[in-house]
């Protein structure tokens, strides 16, 4: 629930989430339930943004009652499904509910397009292994069709694109295709010198800790404007398993990133101002995935599959209190110590993410320059947070 909050602060037209079960963010993540789903539905339509519900995995002949009783409870609070199995679009199309062609069905030609719009799809997620003329060429012929396309454009991608790979279940009978990835990709695995020749630009591949299967995370900022001017409808951001700041900095970026290039005010200083902010959270060396052609080469995989983020965030505690009138939170310290002018993040179910400089420390008359564990201090702050939200120090990296 932080995490959708802090999307729609952020200034998202639309969120995707998962329910209980059948969706790629199964494992990795926290779904929403029957019991909370009303709850983030609602907080969306309060704004305008539509939801949409992945039941985007394979589903085995067995679970597909379960999976239409799901899309029963579900059909009031969403706007459309996103699935990829045949099984779960045909319960769409029963119950009268809107779906959305998961990437998942790795659609990449215009005939393949039509033909889900055909039977009903009113979007069409396209595979992600598509560069940048397919996109423009797809998205011209539906748009007679009124359907539409839409394009992820930044966050983790996997070495099989649309993620139909079959490795994390060889390996640990858990399976990429039921949201159950344990990221065997991201492993050392053998060199290789040579490559057939004719195939294309060669990787070069290394023994080590990490690497030769791991992707490059996607960032599609530089390269934006040409994006839009390929007509398609929406821009996906990867965000699973993701914190709340990780949400608050790209959906705020690529929020910024559209308006501007609307505005005609879009160049290199905003372009590397929001990198900078993208690059703040979690994030693995940046790429620009297939969209200016395939094969990618060198630049699609990372060497290591660690966190580059250029800055941390360590618990400092909770909030005691929140005083709205004064503009002010009283924050225990549980943990990590606060000097003044540290940037503090505090995050909750229905606060999101706020973040903001300390500007002053205060307890009572007090003006201090650092709280330790066990003090508590009160801090201007620029919303309102809730007693029990989680508080946060985030620092660069290096210190």
């Amino acid at each position: 629930m932080a995490c959708l909050q802090a999307a729609l602060d952020a200034g998202a037209d639309a969120v995707y989430l998962g329910l209980e079960a059948f969706n790629m963010r199964r494992a990795a993540s926290h779904n929403f339930t029957r019991e909370t789903l009303p709850e983030a539905s609602g907080r969306c339509r309060d704004r305008g943004v539509r939801v949409y519900l992945t039941l985007n995995t394979i589903v085995f002949d067995g679970e597909l009652g379960r999976a239409a009783e799901m899309i029963d409870f579900a059909k009031p609070f969403v706007d459309a499904v996103i699935a990829s199995d045949w099984g779960v679009i045909a319960a769409c199309r029963e119950r009268g509910v809107p779906w959305h062609a998961s990437t998942q069905m790795s659609c990449a030609n215009a005939a393949a397009a039509r033909f889900l719009a055909s039977n009903g799809a009113e979007r069409i997620v396209l595979a992600r292994e598509c560069t940048m003329d397919e996109v423009a060429r797809i998205t011209a012929e539906l748009r007679p069709l009124g359907v539409e396309t839409e394009i992820f454009v930044h966050g983790a991608q996997c070495v099989a694109e649309s993620g139909r790979c079959l490795l994390s279940h060889a390996a640990y009978g858990a399976s990429a295709n039921r949201g159950e990835c344990a990221q065997p990709c991201r492993r050392g695995y053998v060199e290789v010198r040579e490559v057939p020749s004719g195939r294309g630009p060669a990787a070069a591949f290394s023994v080590g800790e990490h690497t030769v299967f791991s992707a490059c995370d996607l960032c599609s900022l530089p390269f934006l404007p040409e994006i839009l001017a390929t007509g398609t409808a929406s821009l996906k951001i990867e965000g699973r398993a993701r914190p709340p700041e990780y949400v608050a900095a790209t959906v705020s970026a690529y929020r910024e990133a559209v308006d501007a290039i609307r505005d005609g005010a879009y160049g290199p200083e905003l372009v590397r101002k929001l990198e900078a902010r993208v690059s703040r959270a979690y994030h693995r060396r940046f790429g620009p995935g297939l969209f200016h052609g395939r094969p990618g080469g060198a630049d699609q995989f990372t060497d290591n599959d660690e966190n580059l983020a250029t800055h941390v965030k360590r618990g400092v505690g909770v909030v005691l209190h929140d005083y709205p009138k004064a503009g002010c939170a009283q924050i225990l310290v549980q943990d990590q110590p606060v000097r003044r002018g540290d940037t503090l993040c505090i995050q909750g179910p229905t606060t999101g993410h706020v973040e903001f400089a300390a500007a002053e420390l205060r307890r009572e008359d007090a003006v201090l320059e650092r709280a330790d564990k066990g003090d508590w201090f009160t801090v201007r702050r620029p919303a309102t947070v809730r007693e029990g939200d989680r508080v946060f120090v985030v620092r660069p990296r290096e210190s």
